[in-house]
């Protein structure tokens, strides 16, 4: 478990590709003088771009994992090169402050950026999921992480099909988003109670989870009118 408040920014400094199983090993170096690294064990999670992902080895400024070709079909991961800069959260303690939100570090989907645009000193971006049917679970003022980064969400147009967040200068210089432009892919994981949310709806009103999805009140006025008719809903 993720709280989305980026820790440090990593480099790819080593990336091997195994052709024979679709996986890749990383190697992270973080920064000089960063402490990501002072309580870590074999065996801890660290998200990487949002991915929770399990330290393989480690040494005083890198970590080495491993990815998995499934995680590499879902996320941006597969795109990175060595060189690539990408966001580091160690998984939250007990003790820790949740200053984000409650974050898996299970990527739903991925989205592309449609554009940057500057308001002040912030940046708005645009974004259009690779999944449309994730677009259900974001809403206005929403909790959303995007590259393992806890964001509010500030518009959406579900008929266009995109949501917006704004980036503001604290986190311009902490997130690896905000070197990102048009065009540029993004790890999502959408706010997971809205997930919960959605099949506890479903069980109460029937069917699956896109049934679920169906204004209550609708539902509820199906339910008179039927009544009111003598049949079932």
């Amino acid at each position: 478990m993720f709280t989305g408040i980026v820790e440090e920014i990593g480099v790819i400094s080593k990336l091997v590709n195994d052709a024979a199983t679709g996986s890749s090993v990383m190697t992270i170096t973080i920064p000089s003088g960063s402490n990501l690294l002072t309580d870590c064990h074999e065996g801890d999670s660290i998200a990487v771009n949002g991915c929770c992902l399990t330290v393989t080895s480690f040494s005083n400024d890198t970590f080495t994992i491993g990815v998995a070709p499934e995680t590499l079909r879902i996320t941006n991961l597969g795109t990175l090169v060595e060189s690539s800069r990408v966001n580091l959260e160690r998984a939250v303690r007990a003790d820790t402050r949740m200053g984000g939100h409650f974050v898996q570090g299970h990527v739903d989907t991925t989205a592309d950026i449609l554009s940057v645009t500057p308001d002040g000193n912030a940046l708005t971006f645009r974004f259009q999921p690779k999944k449309p049917e994730f677009l259900r679970y974001i809403v206005y003022k929403g909790f959303i992480a995007i590259d393992g980064t806890s964001l509010t969400v500030t518009q959406v147009n579900d008929a266009e099909g995109w949501w917006e967040i704004m980036l503001i200068t604290y986190s311009q210089e902490r997130v690896v988003m905000a070197k990102k432009g048009k065009g540029d892919t993004v790890n999502i994981e959408v706010d997971m109670m809205a997930k919960y949310a959605e099949k506890s709806l479903a069980g109460i009103l029937g069917g699956d989870g896109a049934a679920a999805s169906i204004p209550l009140l609708e539902k509820i006025v199906e339910r008179v009118v039927a009544k009111t008719q003598g049949t079932k809903p």
